[in-house]
């Protein structure tokens, strides 16, 4: 089985990752990916350890965790603590949830309002702009 080499310059590793390089620099600063010492002359070297660190943050990244979560299940990541991260994934999933009971909320206004449009064809008010203009007068 072929192995990434272990001595990767940053856009090495950048491309490894399937991220650009600012990426890599923006978690060195955020602290989820430590920065190698540079040698004397030399350039920074990163490895496979590092690789899969990116892919670590960016899958949970997809998965809706913020930067500051992501933090705490790379301090969890021994194993050694599921129930802690199992936690912190039920706080994700209940943010989830709440999301998804906006965008049906959302997906059934707009829905009745195109309806409502459609219906309304010729008339001089637009019942989407009215019902914009009504709520941005009461919020």
């Amino acid at each position: 089985m072929d192995r990434e080499p272990v001595n990767l310059t940053i856009g090495t590793f950048a491309k490894a990752a399937g991220v650009n390089v600012e990426t890599i620099r923006f978690y060195q600063r955020k602290g989820l990916l430590s920065t190698p010492t540079r040698p004397t002359g030399g350039i920074r070297h990163y490895g496979d350890a590092d690789v899969a660190r990116v892919k670590f943050v960016k899958s949970s990244k997809r998965l809706g965790f913020n930067l500051g979560e992501i933090a705490q299940l790379l301090r969890l990541e021994d194993g050694a603590h599921c129930g802690e991260a199992a936690e912190l994934a039920a706080e994700r999933l209940n943010d989830v949830r709440v999301r998804l009971a906006d965008l049906v909320r959302i997906e059934a206004a707009l829905s009745q309002l195109i309806e409502d449009c459609r219906a309304a064809n010729g008339n001089v008010s637009c019942p989407l702009i009215a019902a914009l203009r009504h709520s941005y007068r009461t919020t």
